[in-house]
């Protein structure tokens, strides 16, 4: 991991002054907020059917703590994706399944054959709750208004130019409450979000890094999650392998979860 401790102490505090940073006069802000969000998410996510493989990291003090693997089977829905998550390993979670239809997401375990309710705020692992994984557009849970431009210090300790949003939950099922989140000014790629609990409290900061071309756009292929209480605590979220892939509506119904077979 290239991030250590201390990186991650700047990275928390990384907001910058434009002044003195030799970057010159931000850009005036452009279009309207759903519109930039619109456009970050079609980096962070494709809009069309889709797999993906996540390998989720935990560490703390630089130490890895616990992994987690899985693939996320995406199919994009009227006003969001129904997602699909299959559970790799470790072997004692194999084979469980997080299924997200609508506002509604279910967990499948094979050992009881039975599918829960749970929820979307629940970590999945260290800083990562299920509602991170589940593949979503932020524009279809979230309301945005523009907060501005400002200069930040990005996953990768590099100054940039980025318009801000202030997203607010619109419907239940939102993981989080608020949102501040940045958006690269040039490109509208992600670059930061951070997130807020319904009485304001920080949960985590998370950056978005490593951009690669997969699927038609570059995209970032890691998002760093540090704990908005514990800096010491950080989790990755790697993704690899996005692929166009057919996915039948019939997949996306907890009845159906006892026929899935990895592919």
């Amino acid at each position: 991991m290239s991030l250590d401790r201390r990186d991650f102490n700047k990275l928390l505090f990384g907001t910058l002054s434009t002044a003195g940073l030799g970057l010159g006069a931000l850009p005036a802000l452009a279009g309207t907020a759903d519109t930039l969000l619109s456009q970050a998410d079609r980096i962070r996510n494709p809009q069309t059917t889709f797999a993906v493989d996540v390998e989720l990291v935990d560490y703390n003090r630089g130490k890895v703590k616990d992994r987690t693997s899985v693939t996320v089977y995406a199919r994009p829905a009227t006003s969001n994706f129904q997602t699909l998550v299959h559970i790799n390993s470790p072997a004692r979670d194999r084979g469980k399944i997080m299924l997200r239809n609508g506002n509604i997401l279910w967990l499948y375990d094979p050992a009881s054959k039975a599918s829960v309710r749970i929820s979307p705020r629940q970590r999945l692992l260290g800083n990562a709750s299920n509602g991170d994984v589940v593949s979503s557009n932020l524009v279809g849970d979230y309301s945005a208004q523009l907060a501005g431009s400002e200069a930040i210090v990005d996953g990768d300790r590099q100054n940039r130019s980025c318009q801000k949003l202030m997203l607010k939950q619109s419907r239940n099922s939102a993981t989080y409450s608020s949102i501040e989140f940045w958006v690269d000014a040039s490109n509208n790629q992600p670059v930061k979000g951070k997130y807020y609990t319904k009485s304001g409290k920080l949960i985590k900061v998370a950056w978005y890094r490593k951009l690669k071309s997969q699927m038609g756009a570059r995209r970032p292929t890691e998002v760093v999650i540090a704990d908005g209480f514990n800096p010491n605590s950080v989790t990755t979220m790697n993704m690899s392998n996005f692929r166009a892939k057919e996915i039948p509506a019939s997949w996306f119904s907890k009845e159906w979860l006892p026929n899935f077979r990895a592919s």
